[in-house]
């Protein structure tokens, strides 16, 4: 069932933190790290990100939260992540109230398609959800714990921040073929003893190496990413995922072994060299590395609507499979009511969240789900395809370019899961499809609407810019 929240809670927010101390006052930075594997037993679990019905078997690595707290003065912001598929904003909601004291907890999931169904969409048929409530809570607990951690563990740190392209670790599999392939590593060191307190990756990638036909739960290449790190470095490891939209994936990208062998999709021994040439990557980043202030920490984030216009998900709210609130679209991004349950005359939309965190000389970017690479590098086609849906459809305004701090990251699936974030001129579901092509290509089925992306951007300017 849908839970149904107060109408002020329903109403569109701008929540801006702006906060610094004294020059003098030190950055002190924790990592902390919780287990969030399943369980395997009289309930089947099911496996996210491909069909349905994709039952694990077996447990193949460990499913890890991991979270960093950043504290400067008497504030303090968190940063997590999980090596689930995504996890709707109501997640987001329930793991802050459950950290009072925190200025800012941005929750995100590296969209890992190799464990267990955290939105309801892949269960045993598309009728019937494949979530299960009491692994969501325990998860949920543990990135709580995870945060908590992190915190105990802070101490005084200095910064460094490094940058590697990495284009052969990424194949683009839509058209434009537009590659986000920046890697951003961030490195902490203790400010008295000098060793390092812990690395967080940012990286542009579906993990999805291992396929649909695997089904051993694992966090996928970003299991062997972060091993790569921690046994290199010492230390802990944060991994954050960013632009996979568009589609950014570790399938179809040629690897082969130390013997030059070819690697195959769906086998662990690709997955593994993936992840590792990943980690690798970010090893040379850190070796051309600056140093970095992170403070004084600003966090800013706004509540939108966007509007529902997937056929599917409209009914996959009705039937119950799609478990999160629904409200009534009135053609406002910023203010709804909430929809009553089974609603199926009135137009819907959902309540999401971005944010936009300075930290220093850091700007982040923080958006609710798999944001195309054109938008983020302000690469939209332009002239767009003449058979596209939308072709005479503006260009929205790109992330990066409301970034104005001399370095920037983007988080994405933070705070919620909307799915594909797309520009609207290059939406493209009916014929004559663009670029020639027989059939339509894949992404919008798995967007909540060509809207998606004016809204979030536009929000995301606004949100800069305020």
């Amino acid at each position: 069932m849908f839970r149904f929240v107060p109408t002020l809670l329903a109403l569109s927010t701008l929540i801006a933190f702006s906060f610094g101390s004294a020059a003098d006052a030190p950055l002190l930075v924790g990592f902390g790290e919780a287990d969030v594997t399943p369980q395997l037993g009289d309930k089947p679990v099911y496996l996210a990100g491909f069909g349905q019905n994709r039952k694990a078997t077996a447990i193949h690595d460990p499913l890890k939260a991991r979270a960093i707290v950043l504290k400067h003065g008497e504030r303090k912001v968190a940063l997590a992540s999980v090596d689930v598929v995504g996890l709707f904003h109501a997640s987001t909601e329930r793991i802050r109230a459950a950290l009072p004291g925190f200025d800012y907890v941005l929750v995100s999931s590296t969209h890992n398609h190799e464990g267990p169904d955290t939105l309801g969409l892949w269960g045993p048929n598309p009728f019937k959800s494949g979530l299960n409530p009491d692994y969501l809570k325990l998860l949920e607990a543990q990135v709580v714990q995870a945060v908590l951690d992190a915190e105990k563990s802070a101490v005084a740190v200095t910064a460094r921040i490094g940058t590697a392209h990495a284009p052969e670790l990424l194949h683009d599999g839509r058209e434009p073929y537009i590659k986000h392939d920046e890697l951003v590593v961030l490195e902490f060191s203790n400010a008295k003893s000098q060793q390092r307190a812990g690395l967080v990756v940012q990286w542009n990638c579906h993990p999805e190496t291992l396929d649909s036909k695997n089904t051993e739960i694992s966090a996928d290449f970003v299991g062997y990413t972060v091993k790569e790190l921690q046994e290199r470095h010492r230390c802990p490891v944060v991994y954050l995922t960013g632009t996979v939209g568009g589609l950014m994936t570790s399938l179809h990208v040629p690897l082969r072994d130390a013997d030059g062998r070819p690697l195959t999709d769906g086998t662990f021994a690709k997955t593994e060299r993936h992840g590792r040439l990943v980690g690798q990557a970010a090893s040379k980043a850190l070796e051309q590395a600056k140093p970095l202030r992170l403070t004084p920490i600003q966090a800013r984030s706004r509540e939108v609507y966007l509007p529902l216009e997937n056929k599917a998900y409209v009914l996959g709210w009705q039937l119950g499979v799609l478990q999160r609130q629904a409200y009534l679209w009135t053609g406002d991004a910023h203010k709804a009511e909430p929809a009553p349950a089974k609603e199926f005359k009135k137009p819907l939309c959902i309540r999401t969240e971005v944010a936009w965190l300075r930290l220093g000389e850091l700007d982040i970017a923080a958006l609710p789900g798999e944001i195309y690479p054109e938008l983020v590098l302000d690469k939209v086609q332009d002239p767009a395809d003449p058979n596209a849906d939308f072709s005479e459809a503006p260009i929205e305004p790109a992330i990066y370019k409301q970034l104005a701090g001399p370095h920037r990251m983007l988080v994405g699936l933070a705070n919620d899961e909307v799915g594909y974030i797309l520009p609207k001129r290059q939406w493209d579901e009916k014929a004559p499809y663009c670029y020639g092509r027989a059939k339509a290509q894949y992404g919008e089925g798995n967007s909540v609407g060509p809207e998606a992306a004016p809204i979030l951007c536009k929000a995301f300017q606004e949100l800069v810019k305020k």
